[in-house]
């Protein structure tokens, strides 16, 4: 079926045809709406790229060149926005700096799949011109697609679109929104929104576009909610440990310093939890393994001392979270090994005991894990992180029934981003604890890490607490706002109250088929109002 020409009123301004080169500008425009993410922040930016690469793939021949524009959109869009990544290859000695820089457009490849089903299925769906009802199409076939790059092949959830419409640290923004859409269906919000000032533009109506444009910049500067806190203490301890010292075994005592430097009790026999980072304890803390393990860690050959120096840190009637390793032990080759380990966080109390754990069930490839070993080992290919072992993956969110000092959701570095996946269905908690070691991730990754951190406390209602290495460590309300925080290259501890959690929200009660449901009334939408204008 042919594209329908352009309403009069549509304006000849911003596109009014197809514009040549339009694989060049798919491309650019993916890179720029990317600058919408932390820590560049260029929202309006942004919001007005994916606007104009809207009406880009309206205005293609068919679905299948609107599919190649969304995969070179793509291919900008996830190359800037992962640029991070790159860093992680400079802190191992296992394969070569470069490497990194080539991992990012690689992994950009497949990425950039994702919006090319939103863009070619939108277009599927969708054979007239530019108007609200593509747009609607669009918006919601992009939802579907976010949530698919959120699980399959088990899912890489960085960075959805809706991260441009989170306010800064002290204001939710339009993220505000996300308790009754979620997070992919806020991605569609965006779009929307940005097809709103594109075809206002291209509708020479200025003064609509002027009002739109003050309403949005108004809904990113929302007045800070009410800060509501329990009568339970923190304290966050952030020891600055640079990543190139983390596995330095002659580093360890000195990790252990600072750590527990800034994690003294101010006020003895104070009730409060003591929130550690991830890397933060190297002592392995359980008992059973063979002897040569505890040695090559701890200064004390031993567990038991090694618990209870930790508790003597953190003194009487507090609880300390912190990130651990756990073996897997069994037999291989006649000796009894370590066949695995998890990447824990370990729960302890003033006694020194072990109260509970919580195992990493979403692992980073590369990084925790070598996939296809067998093939990739012998090719020269390693993990990240040193080790000949891999790590086993635990199994999901839980909530850990800490007693006096609450119900807490573990979830370790980049758990956090998939939305959805935080939190324990049927068991409610008081409040996430996110431990994590950003210092992989140059200057970009740890802002966006703290950005989604922030989303998921918007979206579950729950109170994010967030110890890094590094940073960002803060304390986050169930609002998405910054209460307090430790900026990146700081040591230093945070010290006060964990706030209280919302009512459950919409979103923590039906969770991603809540954002699907948006995106099948999108869709539907779309379809009447397209069948409306003549279809």
């Amino acid at each position: 079926m042919a594209e329908s020409q352009p309403q009069s009123d549509g304006g000849r301004l911003l596109l009014a045809s197809q514009p040549r080169h339009a694989g060049w500008w798919a491309l650019a425009l993916g890179v720029l709406a990317a600058t919408g993410f932390q820590p560049l922040g260029l929202w309006p930016l942004a919001l007005v790229a994916i606007g104009l690469f809207t009406l880009i793939v309206a205005r293609s021949s068919g679905w299948r060149q609107a599919a190649w524009l969304g995969w070179l959109f793509g291919m900008g869009h996830f190359t800037l926005g992962n640029s991070w990544i790159a860093t992680a290859f400079t802190y191992q000695a296992e394969m070569p700096a470069v490497l990194g820089w080539v991992a990012v457009p690689v992994l950009s490849l497949y990425l950039a799949v994702y919006p090319a089903i939103a863009a070619g299925g939108a277009r599927a769906f969708a054979r007239k011109g530019p108007g609200w009802g593509f747009a609607l199409v669009f918006a919601g076939c992009w939802i579907v697609a976010e949530w698919l790059r959120s699980w399959v092949f088990t899912g890489y959830a960085w960075n959805p679109f809706s991260m441009v419409l989170l306010g800064p640290f002290e204001r939710p923004g339009l993220a505000l929104l996300a308790p009754f859409m979620g997070t992919y269906a806020l991605s569609g919000l965006a779009i929307l929104l940005g097809w709103a000032l594109v075809a206002a533009a291209r509708a020479r109506r200025w003064g609509l576009l002027a009002g739109g444009a003050v309403l949005l910049a108004a809904g990113m500067y929302l007045p800070q909610p009410a800060l509501h806190e329990s009568d339970l203490s923190l304290t966050i301890a952030q020891p600055d440990i640079e990543q190139s010292r983390v596995h330095q075994p002659d580093q360890y005592e000195d990790h252990f310093r600072r750590l527990a430097t800034n994690s003294l009790p101010q006020e003895p026999g104070e009730r409060r939890i003591v929130l550690w980072p991830e890397s933060g304890m190297v002592d392995y803390l359980r008992e059973g393994y063979p002897q040569r393990y505890y040695d090559s860690t701890t200064a004390f050959g031993s567990p038991v001392l090694a618990r209870q120096r930790l508790a003597n840190v953190i003194g009487k009637n507090a609880l300390l979270m912190t990130g651990a390793v756990d073996l897997e032990i069994g037999e291989k080759d006649g000796l009894i090994r370590a066949l695995g380990a998890r990447n824990a966080v370990t729960v302890l109390d003033d006694q020194g005991d072990i109260v509970d754990s919580y195992y990493k069930a979403h692992l980073v490839p590369f990084g925790e894990y070598l996939p296809m070993r067998g093939l990739l080992e012998p090719l020269g290919l390693s993990r990240l992180v040193p080790g000949a072992i891999d790590f086993w993956p635990g199994t999901g969110p839980r909530t850990l029934d800490l007693g006096v000092f609450g119900k807490a959701a573990i979830q370790i570095c980049y758990e956090i981003v998939f939305s959805g996946e935080v939190v324990e269905k049927g068991t409610r908690p008081d409040y996430i604890f996110n431990d994590s070691t950003d210092g992989w991730f140059g200057a970009f990754g740890p802002p966006q890490h703290f950005a989604q951190a922030r989303m998921r406390a918007i979206e579950e209602g729950l109170p994010v607490l967030r110890s890094t290495t590094t940073g960002i460590s803060g304390v986050i309300d169930a609002h998405g706002v910054v209460r307090q925080y430790l900026g990146m290259g700081i040591e230093g501890r945070i010290d006060g109250k964990v706030p209280v959690a919302a009512p459950p929200t919409l979103f923590s009660r039906f969770g991603n088929p809540l954002g699907l449901a948006w995106a099948a009334l999108a869709l539907l939408a779309g379809l009447i109002a397209m069948r409306r204008r003549g279809g």
